[in-house]
């Protein structure tokens, strides 16, 4: 595939790569799509609001994305496959084509309404951005966090974006209440990088100053350095660490660049558009610390990687932490997370119907 010359200003993706998927029939027919790649949103009905993993290395069962595809067009995201699986490219479209869950917070209710829920933290965040550019305006992830209050129930949050400081009133009352760990990712704190790298997203800058009115307000809130690409980000490392740590995190960990199914030739795309002078050192340094692949899905080591180079940078991340006075272990935070407060939610009140003109109002059973 050739490479564009001039890649699409913000956004990550420098193509439209075809997915796994493609001959399923199109949701969207790209001939009545404007040139431009501006953003389409679209309506998605969801059934359930939570999905369950039994993943060994995520430190959660419970997890909630309100919206499908991430505007913020990170280059690196995981769940950029997940876009295959309705015959849209896990590229460009992934991140110009987003799928709103506008029912979201009725789908949570009715989720925790079920006489089988068993209360486990909740993570917000897990594929796609919360706090994506939408959510200014749709207001999902507001929602949800205003029933989660109401239900007196634990989640974590992760974000790369400042947004997550409009809703600090909510999050301080489940501080409180011991119901609330947020994440927040700083990959990178040149602004070039990030251009390149996470288009939309907030600068650098912007997530320490989050992390501080988090703090400030009485939010635990730790940082991820998500994910660690060598020789394009593992080389700020200490400088991240110290920058958070000042801002008042309590903990930080890191996960080595992951490239699932097509997200792995997007990024080689991607490598060889910005840089292509260190392109195969990064590609030769995560072979070795995956096995000889570009991605190894193996429980255990996906998160961090095996080999010299994975060894040796936990190894520095471990000691670049303790030095700044960061708690670096999984579950920091997220164990003392109260389980025992939870009460299901009131059903949502029914529209009163109008009654009809000689209708007799009628009285309540009970």
């Amino acid at each position: 595939m050739t490479n564009p010359v001039n890649p699409m200003k913000g956004r990550g993706a420098v193509s439209n790569l075809a997915g796994r998927f493609e001959h399923r029939i199109s949701l969207i027919d790209e001939e009545f799509l404007p040139e431009k790649r501006d953003t389409l949103f679209l309506r998605e009905h969801a059934k359930s609001l939570i999905t369950r993993n039994q993943s060994p290395d995520i430190p959660f069962t419970h997890s909630i994305n309100p919206y499908r595809g991430c505007e913020h067009g990170c280059i690196y995201c995981f769940a950029r496959p997940n876009h295959a699986y309705v015959d849209l490219s896990p590229g460009l479209d992934f991140e110009t084509k987003i799928f709103v869950k506008e029912n979201a917070v009725a789908a949570l209710r009715k989720d925790l309404s079920r006489p089988s829920y068993q209360c486990s933290p909740i993570c917000i965040g897990t594929a796609t951005d919360p706090y994506q550019p939408v959510e200014a305006e749709r207001r999902l992830t507001r929602g949800i966090l205003e029933l989660l209050l109401e239900c007196r129930h634990p989640l974590t949050l992760i974000t790369k974006n400042q947004l997550v400081t409009r809703d600090i009133d909510l999050l301080s009352e489940l501080a409180r209440q011991s119901l609330v760990k947020v994440l927040v990712s700083v990959t990178t704190l040149d602004n070039q990088t990030k251009r390149w790298l996470e288009p939309r997203t907030s600068s650098g800058e912007a997530r320490l100053r989050a992390v501080a009115a988090l703090r400030e307000a009485g939010v635990p809130v730790g940082v991820l350095v998500a994910p660690l690409i060598p020789w394009i980000n593992d080389h700020e490392t200490e400088q991240i660490l110290e920058r958070v740590a000042q801002a008042g995190a309590d903990s930080a960990n890191f996960i080595l660049l992951r490239l699932p199914h097509e997200v792995a030739p997007l990024f080689v795309e991607w490598l060889q558009t910005h840089y292509p002078d260190r392109a195969e050192r990064v590609l030769n340094t995560l072979r070795d610390a995956r096995g000889g692949k570009l991605y190894e899905s193996t429980f255990g080591t996906r998160m961090t990687g095996n080999g010299e180079y994975a060894r040796l940078y936990a190894q520095r991340f471990h000691l670049a932490c303790r030095k700044v006075g960061l708690d670096h272990s999984h579950n920091r935070g997220r164990g003392t997370l109260d389980c025992t407060r939870f009460v299901p939610p009131l059903p949502e009140p029914r529209k009163q119907m109008k009654p009809k003109q000689g209708d007799e109002p009628q009285l309540s059973l009970f």
